[in-house]
């Protein structure tokens, strides 16, 4: 065990500013990184991240930056990122322009956060999460809720500590639809201690 600090405090705002903006992200998207490898539960409920679909260590432990959630909104087409306007939840969904000549679906409300792994041998690695999934949206804004209550309550440790699971529901036209689950494992402080672990191969996804 060593002591890391989790997130940098450095120009952060107050943790007391925290509880409103989250509560916000719920109300907000209702009716609605560069740099940092994308998070995400593929298609058979697997959690992988980066280019390469690395699979997630099961039972690792992941940091979530509380003030990291965002909101706002994706144009995809051809499975490519046609454009993307995204915001802090603190602040109002960004105006839209007409989408971008060729986004299949126009628009698409997306929620989104950043990860940290604190402990096994991806730790330190930091991800984004971004999602336009109903299950995914629910599951951030579920987060989000949680993290609110307990910054009304308890304003030195305000990182929710998580680990990656999935869960699902019946839909009447494509059977069991997997969801994403971020289960709150504690809540630490912005300089928590974090386990370390040596780095070891990384796990990789064999292409069928």
């Amino acid at each position: 065990m060593s002591n890391v600090s989790v997130f940098k405090t450095a120009g952060l705002p107050a943790v007391s500013s925290l509880s409103s903006s989250l509560k916000a992200l719920t109300v907000a998207s209702a009716g609605a990184g560069g740099g940092v490898a994308i998070l995400k539960m593929d298609k058979i409920g697997c959690w992988v991240f980066g280019a390469d679909a690395t699979e997630v260590e099961d039972g690792s432990k992941w940091a979530v930056n509380p003030f990291s959630f965002v909101h706002g909104f994706i144009a995809w087409g051809n499975r490519e990122v046609l454009g993307e306007k995204m915001v802090g939840v603190s602040q109002p969904l960004p105006e839209l322009d007409p989408a971008p000549a060729g986004a299949e679906k126009g628009w698409e409300t997306q929620l989104g956060m950043s990860l940290k792994c604190i402990s096994g041998e991806d730790s330190g690695l930091e991800v984004r999460y971004v999602t336009t999934s109903l299950g995914g949206k629910r599951a951030v804004q579920e987060l989000a809720v949680a993290l609110s209550e307990q910054v009304d309550k308890d304003q030195t440790k305000p990182v929710p500590v998580v680990t990656l699971n999935k869960g699902s529901y019946p839909h009447k036209n494509y059977g069991k639809v997997l969801i994403p689950v971020f289960d709150i494992v504690e809540f630490i402080s912005l300089e928590g201690e974090a386990e370390e672990a040596p780095k070891a191969g990384r796990r990789r996804r064999i292409a069928a």
